[in-house]
């Protein structure tokens, strides 16, 4: 797949791993596997909606991978707000989040356009 959505979420997945290395072992299992699964749906979903032949259904796969953009974002919250990533990180991931999600909205405009 060569849509840009599709690799920054990949980029996104790559970071989310890296954060979760830095997770006290007590955490890593619970939240550490939380945000991983919320990232990777992130990518399968845009995976899997690109490949369905309605409109419907490929809104249906960008909703549920819009939903995991803000499951996402809520675990690095907490993550930084207990103190597991620090400030730099959390942007860093926000920024991807947010991108991620802005290309996701665009994609859903589009199909209610056609």
């Amino acid at each position: 797949m060569n849509w840009p959505v599709y690799r920054e979420a990949k980029e996104l997945f790559s970071m989310v791993m890296n954060l979760v290395k830095k997770l006290p072992s007590q955490y890593r299992y619970d939240l550490g596997n939380q945000v991983i699964r919320s990232s990777f749906s992130i990518i399968l979903n845009i995976a899997e909606g690109s490949g369905k032949s309605s409109d419907k259904e490929m809104n249906r796969f960008i909703n549920i991978s819009l939903g995991s953009v803000n499951e996402t974002l809520a675990a690095l919250d907490v993550m930084k707000d207990n103190k597991f990533i620090n400030q730099n990180d959390f942007d860093s991931a926000y920024s991807k989040l947010e991108s991620i999600s802005k290309q996701l909205g665009g994609f859903k405009k589009k199909l209610k356009e056609s």
